[in-house]
């Protein structure tokens, strides 16, 4: 059977946060599996994906449990809110596993983490680019304990790149890291992007879920293997605004880069080039803000290199 139920927060400052849950039983024994999307609440083809992957799903042919959550970044979704909790302003995740005495992010990354994350046994947390950002599909897990099976499961979803976060990485707080560290396996697939409903990456995140679950036992039959030209990301590298302006940008996601190339400029607001952004590296634009609006230090786009086949 699948159940729908809603989960209700009433933990202060959650003041009775509502979540809508999706949970499948199948018949035979097999490993609890955690789905999240809408983390961050405008990522709207991951949320469109769970939803029509939990609608669709056979309990019948389920080996163990599945739960998911299709919208957890709720107050962002309500706001269409980029990247930030409205109450707190802080990135959800950036969070992760949370803190029971925290704002409004950190208590609701903590109940989403216990009651959801760490009693499964793999987390699959579906994203995209947010409103303002154009992505190439890329799946990222982290070098971990597990990071063997996290691997498997990252190579199952089936997206053109696959990026292995570093130990101690400096973005910290992510739901992926978060469960590596608690023993659990996880990824983030992410595609679509720019405020879209994109049939074709919500199709892709359906694929990459039915084949990640076929890996880890829950469905029958065996996972296809990656798709012909996937490569693996060795590293990944995120350019940011050195001073605030007009972000005038040259590339496009998916585009391949030469070390040197210039990538675009930031411009004052008479249009004067304040400074030229370059590429790090020999690689691929992985993503790009696409917003000329650009703070300092804000992200303009990443640049994936030391590309090599899977």
């Amino acid at each position: 059977m699948t159940e729908r139920r809603i989960l209700r927060l009433d933990a202060p400052p959650l003041d009775g946060l509502e979540l809508p849950i999706f949970e499948a039983r199948g018949d035979a024994a097999g490993p609890r599996v955690c789905l999240l999307a809408g983390v961050h609440g405008c990522e709207y083809s991951s949320i469109a994906a769970l939803t029509r992957f939990m609608r669709g799903l056979d309990p019948a042919a389920l080996r163990g449990s599945v739960v998911a959550a299709p919208i957890v970044g709720m107050p962002s979704f309500r706001a269409r809110s980029p990247f930030v909790t409205p109450q707190d302003g802080k990135n959800l995740n950036r969070c992760f596993p949370g803190d029971p005495d925290g704002t409004f992010s950190d208590v609701l990354a903590h109940h989403v983490f216990e009651q959801l994350i760490r009693p499964s046994d793999a987390l699959i947390d579906l994203h995209g680019g947010d409103m303002v950002e154009a992505l190439e599909p890329f799946t990222l897990y982290d070098e971990s304990p597990v990071d063997g099976r996290a691997r498997e499961m990252a190579l199952a979803f089936g997206l053109p790149y696959v990026i292995c976060t570093p130990a101690g990485d400096t973005i910290g707080g992510t739901t992926s890291q978060a469960a590596a560290a608690a023993g659990i396996p996880a990824i983030t697939p992410e595609c679509g992007g720019i405020g879209q409903l994109d049939e074709r990456a919500v199709e892709a995140h359906v694929a990459g879920l039915e084949n990640t679950l076929r890996a880890l036992g829950s469905l029958p039959g065996d996972a296809a293997p990656p798709p012909a030209g996937a490569k693996l990301v060795t590293e990944f590298t995120w350019l940011r605004a050195p001073v605030a302006g007009w972000w005038d940008c040259d590339v496009s996601a998916g585009e391949k880069v030469a070390a040197g190339q210039r990538l675009g400029a930031l411009c004052d607001l008479h249009g004067d080039e304040l400074h030229t952004v370059v590429s790090p590296a020999e690689g691929v634009v992985l993503f790009v803000t696409t917003s000329p609006a650009m703070a300092e230090d804000g992200i303009l786009l990443a640049v994936g290199a030391g590309i090599r086949d899977l």
